[in-house]
């Protein structure tokens, strides 16, 4: 779950950040009373919810896994990257291919100490803090022109960042961006709330609106326009748990296969898309 943050330029301990929440709700340290207050909210009041955490970051794991050892793609464009924990990005795709590059983007304060703090002894890995809603800021940035080569295939992640993309802000326009910079063969990964259409839908959408202003369900139509132009890749637009599960045993990265999901786990879908060849 990205972290989008319009205040200053400090921690401020007495307003939520949607990165600390998701940090609390995945069993990290880093995050305050008032992460933690709203956290408990979808402990106690919806129960089960925290599994879309858990099903998110699992999905996550396993693309970039599969990028960096099936493709040829060496560098990654993290998008609203949150605040570190177990198998990020950076981990996942070097310990396959430890020449990978990384840039994480992100404009919460916390995620940006905590990264490069993290990142100090990582020479292919950056953190960028530009708001994901100006991706011509992110592009243009000396930093990810330093480490990412526009002419070389990017994977580019938009892990639950762009369902705090409000509608006028144009979410299908910052994919659109991304997809006409990089060459073909570059592969796309989403994921996204989904629209349930129930009571658990309505009341989780309602607490991060009432929390963080802001925060937008879609249905399964809607995420896929925002992948329009591109290939999207088996098993194609589906719960995170379904996308290409594994049995790996890590509780990260084991999926859905064989069992019954809950309403919590069809909330949070995953894709991976690929830019088409040109004709």
């Amino acid at each position: 779950m990205g972290a989008m943050r319009y205040e200053g330029s400090s921690i401020d301990p007495t307003r939520p950040s949607i990165a600390r929440v998701y940090d609390y709700l995945l069993g990290g340290k880093d995050n305050y009373a008032v992460d933690r207050e709203i956290g408990d909210v979808f402990k106690r009041d919806l129960p089960g919810s925290v599994a879309i955490a858990f099903a998110n970051r699992a999905a996550l794991t396993r693309a970039v896994r599969e990028i960096a050892k099936t493709t040829g793609i060496r560098q990654f464009i993290d998008l609203g990257s949150g605040l570190p924990t177990a198998d990020n990005v950076h981990q996942v795709a070097q310990r396959h291919a430890p020449e990978s590059r990384v840039v994480y983007v992100d404009i919460d304060v916390q995620v940006l100490v905590h990264g490069r703090a993290l990142l100090e002894d990582n020479d292919r890995t950056r953190v960028v803090a530009v708001d994901v809603r100006d991706p011509e800021g992110i592009r243009s940035h000396p930093v990810t022109l330093e480490l990412i080569d526009f002419s070389r295939p990017v994977a580019v992640i938009f892990s639950a960042i762009l369902h705090h993309v409000n509608d006028d802000e144009d979410p299908a326009g910052i994919v659109r961006y991304w997809r006409d910079q990089v060459p073909s063969g570059s592969h796309f990964f989403l994921s996204h709330f989904r629209s349930g259409d129930n009571p658990e839908t309505r009341e989780a959408e309602k607490v991060l609106q009432q929390t963080f202003g802001r925060g937008r369900w879609r249905t399964d139509e809607e995420i896929a326009s925002l992948l329009d132009g591109l290939e999207i890749l088996d098993p194609g637009i589906v719960p995170a748990p379904l996308w290409r599960p594994d049995e790996s045993g890590h509780p990260w990265n084991s999926g859905g296969a064989g069992r019954e999901l809950t309403v919590w786990e069809h909330l949070i879908v995953a894709a991976m898309a690929r830019k088409p060849d040109s004709p």
